[in-house]
């Protein structure tokens, strides 16, 4: 896989990619701390632990990166941005809560730590899903988030159908659906892009939501697919080819439950090449912002090359 043309500016990524983590972060953390917001009776104790072990556990926060980067490409208000990204972060998270449970993908580590019904009980780690995800339309409707009620929802609304029934949720639907039969090339496309590219489509699109610019909307929300597919294919990738250490998850699970993937399909010298292809796809679809878009071109290599 060739390198970024752009390589003297692989420090600089580097070094925003963590900044924007801290940020986030600290965000979060004043999401899920312990004082209740207004018309909250109470925040229990151990709900509330449940839901900062499933947050707060690090993470490249690539999601919300993209959200500040878009938004940050087209003027938009950065502490919006942030607090959207903060919601979009809950949404990912509870996800990882719910996908991680023994009647899902039954798994007892996320990145290197016990998942959250390991660490606490399956029962609490369902709340502490529901309640991030409840959390997240909360954060992007309330007043902090200072967009006029119209951008507020048209990014609920956007959010709603990337995680829902026709976005994220559907694709975990269609992906235990894998386990028993096993689906074509069509229906892994299908299932990829909803489980995994529509919350990476809606991180870049919000940011033309954000800074009021529809004009830009699309092109940014094509960026995101491409750069979702390529963000799946590297994840099978490294199913195959990384460790448990290296990951902080299990790995080779597909192969194990017998799931097809587009590397199992095409082998991986093909995934490779199509990596190549997808990020030369992505770094085109920015050239109309000349070189204000480096940030994320530099995240379509990263993207495309990371190890874990």
């Amino acid at each position: 896989m060739p390198h970024s043309p752009m390589t003297e500016l692989s420090t600089q990524f580097l070094s925003r990619l963590k900044s924007h983590a801290a940020t986030v972060e600290g965000e979060l953390e004043r999401l899920l701390s312990s004082t209740p917001f207004a018309d909250e009776i109470a925040r229990p104790e151990r709900l509330l632990s449940a839901m900062r072990h499933g947050v707060l556990n690090g993470g490249k926060r690539l999601r919300p990166f993209l959200v500040m980067e878009t938004a940050a490409l087209l003027g938009g208000n950065p502490t919006a941005a942030l607090r959207v990204a903060a919601a979009l972060e809950c949404i990912h998270c509870y996800s990882l809560v719910h996908d991680d449970l023994p009647a899902m993908d039954n798994d007892d580590l996320r990145r290197g730590q016990p998942t959250v019904h390991i660490a606490y009980d399956d029962a609490t780690a369902i709340l502490a899903g529901d309640s991030l995800l409840t959390l997240a339309f909360d954060t992007v409707a309330a007043p902090q988030t200072a967009l006029p009620d119209a951008q507020k929802v048209a990014l609920v609304l956007a959010l709603s159908r990337a995680a829902g029934l026709g976005g994220m949720a559907g694709g975990q639907a269609l992906d235990l659906a894998a386990e028993v039969t096993a689906p074509d090339e069509a229906g892994i496309r299908t299932l990829q892009s909803m489980k995994t590219g529509a919350l990476i489509r809606f991180a870049c699109e919000a940011g033309a939501m954000i800074a009021d610019a529809p004009q830009h909307r699309h092109t940014l929300r094509r960026y995101g697919e491409t750069i979702g597919l390529a963000f799946q294919l590297a994840d099978d990738l490294l199913d195959v080819t990384a460790d448990s250490a290296t990951m902080g998850k299990a790995t080779g699970k597909d192969a194990a439950r017998g799931k097809g993937t587009l590397v199992s399909l095409h082998g991986e010298a093909w995934a490779r090449q199509t990596l190549e292809t997808l990020v030369n796809d992505a770094c085109a679809l920015l050239e109309p912002f000349a070189g204000k878009a480096d940030m994320l071109k530099q995240t379509a290599y990263f993207v495309a090359e990371r190890r874990n």
